[in-house]
């Protein structure tokens, strides 16, 4: 009998093309969480100020948003960096 070791290949994960691109769309999703809370701040008061209450709430649903994304996509990279480290534990 023949006996063939096939298995999960954990050192994969670590190759030098995953996790650029992981790194480089969280970066993106920060940057645009980011942007967008700026405009947002930047929209809420002056909406507000001219009594516009369709923009107003606009601008705060996106302020909400964007404070939810960067908290999403920071938590992401903090639970990528566990996953990988823990690949390597195997």
């Amino acid at each position: 009998m023949l006996a063939v070791g096939i298995g999960p290949d954990f050192s994969a994960v670590a190759g030098t093309r995953l996790l650029p691109i992981i790194g480089a769309l969280l970066t993106i999703t920060v940057l645009i969480a980011v942007a967008m809370f700026v405009i947002c701040a930047f929209v809420w008061p002056i909406a507000s100020a001219t009594g516009n209450w369709q923009a107003t709430s606009k601008a705060r649903t996106g302020l909400l948003g964007s404070l939810i994304g960067g908290v999403i996509s920071g938590g992401a990279l903090a639970w990528t960096n566990w996953l990988i480290d823990l690949g390597h534990t195997f």
